[in-house]
């Protein structure tokens, strides 16, 4: 199936590691160029890299720009930087590391802050810089990286539980008013995906558990119907699929990739 996306120009947030990066390489592949973001400058650097040995054109690019997705002139940057380096933006996927994870009575003040800023704000001030360019070509895709926590909550994910389903709300306003100048905006809510914010996540519940991490991973892919963790390149393709050309008619949706995890209807 030929996806529409060779020429097209995509922003990839926090594209280091984990689904950023899985989804860059997912777009280079089918012939788009990318520019990736992040905060670890050494990082973002080794990803562009990798991602860059995609390319199968020489109108392909990957530029990486060193951000941070809490600060808005750093999102202003990335932004800018696609439209001066290619001329044109088509495509955003928003993205951004999980918010503090922990129980309600753990989380203060600042914690809170925190994941409003890194989960919600980050992606209001993302599509706000890159509309207009979508806007002005009557074409455009914006795809949100949110969680299952979007769906499902989970105690000690307090934090994503309250602030992802904020990022739906989001998305379903803007589907609603922009799909008019042929914007589409849609979610995408993985499960238990086999990245570094999961394996940070299983440390900590095995170790409150008293259990090894291999158990609790154990453990969690049994809660799964597929059986087992997803991988990074799982998600990304429902992402590329859903930036392309041949996802025109589908809009304000949040899809989940999950094995089957979320158990609402």
């Amino acid at each position: 199936m030929n996806l529409g996306l060779q020429g097209k120009v995509a922003v990839v947030a926090a594209a280091s590691q984990g689904l950023g990066k899985a989804a860059a390489v997912g777009l280079v592949r089918e012939g788009a160029s990318v520019i990736v973001c992040a905060r670890d400058r050494k990082r973002l650097l080794a990803s562009a890299k990798e991602i860059s040995r995609w390319v199968r054109g020489t109108k392909q690019a990957v530029i990486p720009v060193v951000a941070d997705l809490r600060k808005g002139r750093d999102i202003a940057r990335v932004v800018a930087a696609a439209v001066r380096n290619c001329g044109r933006l088509d495509i955003l996927i928003t993205n951004a590391g999980g918010p503090p994870a922990g129980t309600f009575p753990t989380l203060d003040d600042e914690k809170w802050s925190e994941g409003f800023t890194l989960t919600l704000l980050s992606v209001i001030r993302l599509v706000r810089a890159a509309l207009p360019y979508m806007q002005k070509r009557k074409w455009g895709r914006i795809i949100n990286i949110t969680s299952l926590t979007a769906r499902q909550p989970v105690t000690d994910l307090a934090v994503s539980s309250a602030i992802r389903p904020a990022v739906t709300g989001l998305a379903k306003v803007l589907a609603n008013q922009f799909g008019r100048d042929g914007i589409t905006v849609n979610n995408v809510a993985p499960g238990y995906i086999r990245t570094a914010r999961q394996v940070e996540l299983s440390r900590m519940r095995a170790a409150q558990r008293s259990v090894t991490e291999e158990e609790y991973v154990a453990d969690l892919s049994r809660e799964v119907p597929l059986g087992r963790l997803g991988e990074p390149g799982e998600v990304a393709d429902a992402i590329v699929f859903l930036a392309s050309e041949r996802s025109g008619y589908i809009s304000g949706i949040t899809l989940s990739v999950d094995g089957g995890l979320v158990k609402g209807i």
